[in-house]
Protein backbone atom coordinates (compact mmCIF):
# COMPACT_ATOMS: atom_id res chain seq x y z
CA UNK A 1 0.00 0.00 0.00
CA UNK A 2 2.82 2.31 0.53
CA UNK A 3 3.81 2.27 -3.30
CA UNK A 4 0.27 4.63 -3.66
CA UNK A 5 0.58 6.48 -0.89
CA UNK A 6 2.80 9.19 -3.27
CA UNK A 7 1.65 8.51 -6.66
CA UNK A 8 -1.59 7.88 -8.72
CA UNK A 9 -4.52 9.56 -9.06
CA UNK A 10 -7.91 10.08 -6.67
CA UNK A 11 -11.19 8.61 -6.91
CA UNK A 12 -13.94 10.05 -5.17
CA UNK A 13 -16.97 7.59 -4.94
CA UNK A 14 -19.55 9.24 -2.53
CA UNK A 15 -23.64 8.04 -2.33
CA UNK A 16 -25.80 10.36 -2.05
CA UNK A 17 -25.82 12.52 1.08
CA UNK A 18 -29.61 11.80 1.12
CA UNK A 19 -31.68 15.44 1.36
CA UNK A 20 -28.79 17.69 0.48
CA UNK A 21 -26.72 16.14 -2.06
CA UNK A 22 -26.94 13.77 -4.92
CA UNK A 23 -24.06 11.66 -5.33
CA UNK A 24 -22.63 13.35 -7.98
CA UNK A 25 -23.03 16.46 -6.53
CA UNK A 26 -21.28 14.96 -3.55
CA UNK A 27 -18.26 13.86 -5.40
CA UNK A 28 -17.97 16.88 -7.82
CA UNK A 29 -17.72 18.90 -4.47
CA UNK A 30 -15.77 16.66 -2.70
CA UNK A 31 -13.30 16.40 -5.92
CA UNK A 32 -13.53 20.20 -6.29
CA UNK A 33 -11.67 20.75 -2.64
CA UNK A 34 -9.22 18.23 -3.10
CA UNK A 35 -8.08 20.14 -6.24
CA UNK A 36 -7.89 23.47 -4.79
CA UNK A 37 -5.81 21.58 -2.09
CA UNK A 38 -3.80 19.58 -3.59
CA UNK A 39 -3.50 21.15 -7.79
CA UNK A 40 -1.92 18.95 -10.14
CA UNK A 41 -3.73 15.90 -8.05
CA UNK A 42 -6.23 13.70 -10.60
CA UNK A 43 -9.11 13.00 -9.12
CA UNK A 44 -11.83 11.04 -10.66
CA UNK A 45 -15.30 11.51 -9.72
CA UNK A 46 -17.50 8.53 -9.45
CA UNK A 47 -20.50 8.57 -7.59
CA UNK A 48 -22.02 5.00 -6.42
CA UNK A 49 -25.13 3.65 -5.24
CA UNK A 50 -26.08 0.40 -3.02
CA UNK A 51 -29.45 0.15 -5.03
CA UNK A 52 -31.87 2.30 -3.68
CA UNK A 53 -32.41 5.89 -4.38
CA UNK A 54 -29.25 7.34 -6.68
CA UNK A 55 -29.06 4.15 -8.34
CA UNK A 56 -29.55 6.04 -11.68
CA UNK A 57 -27.42 8.64 -11.14
CA UNK A 58 -24.70 6.97 -10.33
CA UNK A 59 -25.67 4.96 -13.65
CA UNK A 60 -25.43 7.92 -16.03
CA UNK A 61 -22.41 9.35 -14.20
CA UNK A 62 -20.69 5.77 -14.70
CA UNK A 63 -21.17 6.61 -18.60
CA UNK A 64 -24.88 5.04 -19.17
CA UNK A 65 -27.55 7.03 -21.28
CA UNK A 66 -30.75 8.37 -19.67
CA UNK A 67 -33.84 7.54 -21.54
CA UNK A 68 -36.94 9.64 -20.95
CA UNK A 69 -40.05 7.53 -20.02
CA UNK A 70 -42.96 9.01 -18.73
CA UNK A 71 -44.91 6.21 -16.14
CA UNK A 72 -47.57 6.02 -13.83
CA UNK A 73 -46.44 6.81 -10.14
CA UNK A 74 -47.27 5.17 -7.00
CA UNK A 75 -50.98 6.72 -7.15
CA UNK A 76 -51.88 6.41 -10.60
CA UNK A 77 -50.73 10.03 -11.83
CA UNK A 78 -48.28 10.09 -14.50
CA UNK A 79 -44.37 10.81 -13.70
CA UNK A 80 -41.60 11.73 -15.92
CA UNK A 81 -38.83 8.82 -14.58
CA UNK A 82 -36.07 7.46 -16.73
CA UNK A 83 -33.92 4.09 -17.70
CA UNK A 84 -30.22 4.18 -18.28
CA UNK A 85 -29.05 2.08 -20.84
CA UNK A 86 -25.95 0.85 -21.77
CA UNK A 87 -25.65 -1.57 -24.35
CA UNK A 88 -28.07 -4.52 -23.83
CA UNK A 89 -28.10 -3.59 -19.97
CA UNK A 90 -30.47 -1.00 -18.31
CA UNK A 91 -31.16 -0.29 -14.98
CA UNK A 92 -34.13 0.61 -13.71
CA UNK A 93 -34.52 2.48 -10.48
CA UNK A 94 -37.95 2.00 -8.47
CA UNK A 95 -37.92 5.26 -6.93
CA UNK A 96 -37.79 6.80 -10.11
CA UNK A 97 -42.17 5.73 -10.51
CA UNK A 98 -42.87 4.47 -7.17
CA UNK A 99 -40.73 6.14 -4.72
CA UNK A 100 -42.18 7.65 -1.55
CA UNK A 101 -41.04 11.32 -3.43
CA UNK A 102 -43.42 10.56 -6.09
CA UNK A 103 -46.39 10.73 -4.59
CA UNK A 104 -48.40 14.20 -5.08
CA UNK A 105 -47.70 16.49 -2.59
CA UNK A 106 -45.77 14.75 -0.50
CA UNK A 107 -49.38 12.68 0.93
CA UNK A 108 -48.79 8.88 1.72
CA UNK A 109 -51.15 6.37 0.21
CA UNK A 110 -50.11 3.13 2.39
CA UNK A 111 -52.84 1.42 1.54
CA UNK A 112 -53.38 1.91 -2.24
CA UNK A 113 -49.97 3.52 -3.30
CA UNK A 114 -48.15 0.67 -5.82
CA UNK A 115 -45.50 -0.49 -8.41
CA UNK A 116 -47.28 -0.12 -11.88
CA UNK A 117 -44.57 2.29 -13.01
CA UNK A 118 -41.48 0.08 -12.54
CA UNK A 119 -43.32 -2.52 -14.95
CA UNK A 120 -43.73 -0.31 -17.15
CA UNK A 121 -40.10 0.50 -16.87
CA UNK A 122 -39.05 -2.59 -17.25
CA UNK A 123 -41.14 -3.20 -20.28
CA UNK A 124 -39.80 -0.08 -21.87
CA UNK A 125 -36.35 -1.63 -21.55
CA UNK A 126 -37.45 -5.10 -22.59
CA UNK A 127 -38.93 -3.36 -25.90
CA UNK A 128 -35.60 -1.54 -26.46
CA UNK A 129 -33.92 -4.86 -26.82
CA UNK A 130 -32.19 -4.77 -23.17
CA UNK A 131 -31.33 -8.87 -22.14
CA UNK A 132 -29.84 -7.50 -18.63
CA UNK A 133 -32.33 -5.46 -16.10
CA UNK A 134 -30.30 -4.18 -13.10
CA UNK A 135 -33.63 -3.39 -10.69
CA UNK A 136 -32.51 -1.40 -7.98
CA UNK A 137 -34.82 -1.20 -4.80
CA UNK A 138 -35.51 1.16 -1.94
CA UNK A 139 -37.27 3.98 -1.36
CA UNK A 140 -41.02 2.42 -2.62
CA UNK A 141 -44.93 4.32 -1.37
CA UNK A 142 -46.17 1.25 -1.53
CA UNK A 143 -46.61 -2.40 -0.30
CA UNK A 144 -48.05 -3.95 -2.43
CA UNK A 145 -45.84 -6.89 -3.26
CA UNK A 146 -45.07 -5.98 -6.40
CA UNK A 147 -48.20 -6.53 -7.70
CA UNK A 148 -48.80 -3.35 -9.86
CA UNK A 149 -45.11 -4.10 -11.28
CA UNK A 150 -46.72 -7.69 -12.14
CA UNK A 151 -49.93 -5.71 -13.88
CA UNK A 152 -48.13 -4.02 -15.90
CA UNK A 153 -46.36 -6.56 -17.56
CA UNK A 154 -49.67 -8.13 -18.45
CA UNK A 155 -50.36 -10.58 -15.44
CA UNK A 156 -54.17 -10.52 -14.36
CA UNK A 157 -54.26 -10.58 -10.62
CA UNK A 158 -58.11 -11.72 -10.24
CA UNK A 159 -60.71 -11.35 -7.15
CA UNK A 160 -63.60 -14.08 -6.89
CA UNK A 161 -66.19 -12.19 -9.55
CA UNK A 162 -62.83 -12.00 -12.31
CA UNK A 163 -62.23 -9.07 -12.08
CA UNK A 164 -58.53 -7.22 -12.10
CA UNK A 165 -57.63 -6.04 -8.52
CA UNK A 166 -57.34 -2.44 -8.13
CA UNK A 167 -53.66 -1.04 -7.48
CA UNK A 168 -52.13 -1.12 -3.64
CA UNK A 169 -51.52 -3.65 -0.99
CA UNK A 170 -54.69 -3.59 0.67
CA UNK A 171 -56.69 -5.01 -2.26
CA UNK A 172 -54.16 -7.81 -2.53
CA UNK A 173 -56.84 -9.52 0.77
CA UNK A 174 -58.74 -9.84 -2.30
CA UNK A 175 -56.88 -12.41 -4.27
CA UNK A 176 -57.98 -14.94 -5.79
CA UNK A 177 -56.39 -16.05 -8.97
CA UNK A 178 -53.20 -15.46 -11.32
CA UNK A 179 -53.13 -15.87 -14.59
CA UNK A 180 -49.45 -14.71 -16.08
CA UNK A 181 -50.53 -14.16 -19.44
CA UNK A 182 -47.46 -13.47 -21.59
CA UNK A 183 -44.74 -13.06 -19.22
CA UNK A 184 -42.77 -15.58 -19.94
CA UNK A 185 -42.86 -14.70 -23.16
CA UNK A 186 -41.77 -11.08 -22.49
CA UNK A 187 -39.12 -11.94 -20.52
CA UNK A 188 -37.45 -14.69 -22.58
CA UNK A 189 -33.70 -14.57 -23.00
CA UNK A 190 -34.22 -11.45 -20.15
CA UNK A 191 -32.06 -11.56 -17.02
CA UNK A 192 -33.35 -9.54 -13.82
CA UNK A 193 -30.90 -9.23 -11.41
CA UNK A 194 -32.43 -7.30 -8.23
CA UNK A 195 -29.59 -5.15 -6.39
CA UNK A 196 -30.88 -4.87 -2.98
CA UNK A 197 -29.02 -3.85 0.40
CA UNK A 198 -31.81 -5.40 2.45
CA UNK A 199 -31.91 -9.01 3.51
CA UNK A 200 -36.03 -8.61 5.05
CA UNK A 201 -38.63 -11.19 4.47
CA UNK A 202 -42.20 -10.82 3.00
CA UNK A 203 -44.13 -11.06 5.85
CA UNK A 204 -44.09 -11.49 9.66
CA UNK A 205 -41.85 -8.89 12.33
CA UNK A 206 -39.22 -8.34 9.92
CA UNK A 207 -41.43 -8.25 7.05
CA UNK A 208 -42.02 -5.60 4.20
CA UNK A 209 -45.15 -4.10 6.42
CA UNK A 210 -44.07 -4.16 9.48
CA UNK A 211 -40.71 -2.96 9.06
CA UNK A 212 -41.25 -0.80 6.51
CA UNK A 213 -45.00 0.19 6.38
CA UNK A 214 -44.71 2.96 9.10
CA UNK A 215 -42.04 4.87 6.66
CA UNK A 216 -44.71 4.91 4.06
CA UNK A 217 -47.78 6.13 6.28
CA UNK A 218 -49.12 3.28 7.42
CA UNK A 219 -50.83 3.27 11.05
CA UNK A 220 -51.62 0.52 13.48
CA UNK A 221 -54.48 -1.12 11.47
CA UNK A 222 -53.17 -0.01 8.27
CA UNK A 223 -50.44 -2.71 8.86
CA UNK A 224 -52.58 -4.99 9.93
CA UNK A 225 -54.18 -4.71 6.30
CA UNK A 226 -51.07 -4.60 4.19
CA UNK A 227 -49.98 -7.98 6.36
CA UNK A 228 -53.15 -9.67 5.61
CA UNK A 229 -52.85 -8.61 1.89
CA UNK A 230 -49.04 -9.63 1.47
CA UNK A 231 -49.72 -13.27 3.17
CA UNK A 232 -52.90 -13.85 0.70
CA UNK A 233 -50.43 -12.72 -2.04
CA UNK A 234 -48.04 -15.16 -0.84
CA UNK A 235 -50.29 -18.01 -0.82
CA UNK A 236 -51.92 -17.43 -4.36
CA UNK A 237 -48.23 -16.85 -6.22
CA UNK A 238 -46.64 -19.99 -4.19
CA UNK A 239 -49.73 -22.27 -5.35
CA UNK A 240 -49.00 -20.41 -8.86
CA UNK A 241 -45.84 -21.36 -9.68
CA UNK A 242 -45.17 -24.25 -7.24
CA UNK A 243 -42.51 -23.02 -4.90
CA UNK A 244 -42.99 -20.36 -1.46
CA UNK A 245 -40.40 -17.27 -1.84
CA UNK A 246 -41.87 -15.64 1.31
CA UNK A 247 -38.90 -16.52 3.14
CA UNK A 248 -36.53 -15.36 0.96
CA UNK A 249 -33.96 -12.35 1.89
CA UNK A 250 -34.89 -9.92 0.11
CA UNK A 251 -38.56 -10.45 -0.76
CA UNK A 252 -39.69 -7.79 1.79
CA UNK A 253 -38.10 -5.40 0.16
CA UNK A 254 -39.22 -2.08 -1.42
CA UNK A 255 -42.61 -2.86 -0.02
CA UNK A 256 -42.56 -6.77 -1.05
CA UNK A 257 -41.60 -5.46 -4.84
CA UNK A 258 -38.49 -7.83 -4.26
CA UNK A 259 -41.06 -10.65 -3.74
CA UNK A 260 -42.53 -10.60 -7.16
CA UNK A 261 -39.24 -10.46 -9.01
CA UNK A 262 -38.23 -13.35 -7.20
CA UNK A 263 -40.94 -15.72 -7.45
CA UNK A 264 -42.93 -14.79 -11.44
CA UNK A 265 -39.37 -12.92 -12.95
CA UNK A 266 -37.07 -15.25 -12.23
CA UNK A 267 -34.87 -12.82 -10.93
CA UNK A 268 -31.84 -13.58 -8.57
CA UNK A 269 -30.82 -11.25 -5.80
CA UNK A 270 -27.57 -9.57 -5.73
CA UNK A 271 -26.05 -7.22 -2.45
CA UNK A 272 -26.83 -3.92 -4.07
CA UNK A 273 -23.06 -2.26 -3.58
CA UNK A 274 -21.48 -5.34 -4.25
CA UNK A 275 -23.04 -5.34 -7.72
CA UNK A 276 -23.15 -1.63 -8.85
CA UNK A 277 -19.22 -1.66 -7.91
CA UNK A 278 -18.95 -4.01 -10.45
CA UNK A 279 -21.60 -2.72 -12.71
CA UNK A 280 -20.16 0.98 -12.47
CA UNK A 281 -16.15 0.15 -13.22
CA UNK A 282 -14.79 0.45 -9.75
CA UNK A 283 -12.12 -2.04 -10.18
CA UNK A 284 -10.68 -0.45 -13.03
CA UNK A 285 -11.24 3.20 -11.74
CA UNK A 286 -9.66 2.68 -8.77
CA UNK A 287 -6.28 0.42 -10.28
CA UNK A 288 -3.21 2.31 -8.93
CA UNK A 289 -5.02 5.23 -7.22
CA UNK A 290 -3.40 6.65 -4.27
CA UNK A 291 -6.70 6.88 -2.31
CA UNK A 292 -10.51 6.24 -2.31
CA UNK A 293 -13.19 9.09 -0.61
CA UNK A 294 -16.69 7.57 -0.35
CA UNK A 295 -19.09 8.87 1.92
CA UNK A 296 -22.71 9.13 2.58
CA UNK A 297 -24.98 11.45 4.94
CA UNK A 298 -24.79 9.70 8.26
CA UNK A 299 -21.62 7.53 8.91
CA UNK A 300 -23.09 5.02 11.50
CA UNK A 301 -24.34 1.78 12.32
CA UNK A 302 -26.31 1.00 9.11
CA UNK A 303 -23.30 1.86 7.10
CA UNK A 304 -21.61 -1.36 8.14
CA UNK A 305 -24.14 -3.83 7.19
CA UNK A 306 -24.07 -3.20 3.68
CA UNK A 307 -24.37 0.46 2.84
CA UNK A 308 -22.45 1.51 -0.03
CA UNK A 309 -19.06 3.03 1.84
CA UNK A 310 -18.41 0.01 4.07
CA UNK A 311 -19.05 -1.79 0.52
CA UNK A 312 -16.17 1.21 -1.45
CA UNK A 313 -13.97 0.72 1.75
CA UNK A 314 -13.63 -2.99 1.27
CA UNK A 315 -13.55 -2.83 -2.19
CA UNK A 316 -10.49 -0.51 -1.89
CA UNK A 317 -8.93 -2.76 0.64
CA UNK A 318 -8.98 -5.38 -1.99
CA UNK A 319 -7.21 -3.00 -3.88
CA UNK A 320 -4.50 -2.17 -1.31
CA UNK A 321 -5.70 1.97 -1.76
CA UNK A 322 -6.36 3.37 1.47
CA UNK A 323 -9.95 4.90 1.90
CA UNK A 324 -10.87 8.06 3.82
CA UNK A 325 -14.81 8.78 4.74
CA UNK A 326 -16.94 12.36 4.03
CA UNK A 327 -20.22 12.25 5.68
CA UNK A 328 -22.78 14.91 6.89
CA UNK A 329 -22.65 13.41 10.35
CA UNK A 330 -19.97 10.82 11.90
CA UNK A 331 -21.95 8.81 14.42
CA UNK A 332 -19.36 5.81 14.70
CA UNK A 333 -16.57 6.24 17.06
CA UNK A 334 -12.94 6.41 15.92
CA UNK A 335 -12.66 2.84 16.78
CA UNK A 336 -15.44 2.02 14.75
CA UNK A 337 -14.80 3.55 11.64
CA UNK A 338 -11.08 2.25 11.60
CA UNK A 339 -11.87 -1.31 12.23
CA UNK A 340 -14.04 -0.84 9.05
CA UNK A 341 -11.17 0.44 6.56
CA UNK A 342 -11.22 3.98 6.90
CA UNK A 343 -8.46 5.87 7.31
CA UNK A 344 -10.23 9.08 8.03
CA UNK A 345 -13.42 10.37 8.95
CA UNK A 346 -14.69 13.95 8.00
CA UNK A 347 -18.04 14.79 9.38
CA UNK A 348 -19.56 18.11 7.70
CA UNK A 349 -21.70 18.87 10.86
CA UNK A 350 -18.01 19.85 12.54
CA UNK A 351 -16.69 21.55 9.44
CA UNK A 352 -19.23 24.95 9.77
CA UNK A 353 -20.40 26.96 12.69
CA UNK A 354 -23.02 25.12 13.41
CA UNK A 355 -24.30 21.19 13.09
CA UNK A 356 -27.00 22.93 11.05
CA UNK A 357 -25.04 23.34 8.31
CA UNK A 358 -24.17 20.65 7.66
CA UNK A 359 -27.25 20.46 6.11
CA UNK A 360 -27.84 24.37 4.47
CA UNK A 361 -24.19 24.24 3.61
CA UNK A 362 -23.42 20.89 2.27
CA UNK A 363 -21.79 21.79 -0.75
CA UNK A 364 -19.59 24.11 0.49
CA UNK A 365 -18.43 22.29 3.26
CA UNK A 366 -17.76 18.94 1.35
CA UNK A 367 -15.85 20.94 -0.09
CA UNK A 368 -13.77 21.69 2.70
CA UNK A 369 -13.96 18.36 3.79
CA UNK A 370 -11.92 17.80 0.04
CA UNK A 371 -9.38 20.89 1.30
CA UNK A 372 -8.83 19.09 4.47
CA UNK A 373 -8.52 15.37 3.63
CA UNK A 374 -6.23 16.56 0.71
CA UNK A 375 -3.91 17.96 3.46
CA UNK A 376 -3.99 15.61 5.71
CA UNK A 377 -3.90 12.56 2.88
CA UNK A 378 -2.45 13.45 0.19
CA UNK A 379 0.41 16.34 0.92
CA UNK A 380 2.34 14.48 3.39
Amino acid sequence: MSANRHQGHVVVAPDKFKGTLEGAEAAARIAAGIRRAAPGTEVRELPVADGGEGTLAAALAAGFARVPATVAGPTGLPVDAALAVRGTTAVVELAQASGLARLPGGRTAPLTAGSYGVGQLIGRAVGRGSRRIVLGLGGSAGTDGGAGLLQALGVSLLDAEGAELTPGGAALRRLERIVPGPLARTLEGVEVIVACDVDNPLLGPRGAATVYGPQKGASGEDLVVLEEGLTRFADVVGAAVGRDLRAAPGAGAAGGVGFAALALLGATMRPGIEFLLDLLGFEEAVRGARLVVTGEGCLDAQTLHGKAPAGVAAAAARAGVRVAAVAGRVELSEREWREAGFVAAYALSELGRSPAESLTRAGELAEVAGERLAVELLRR
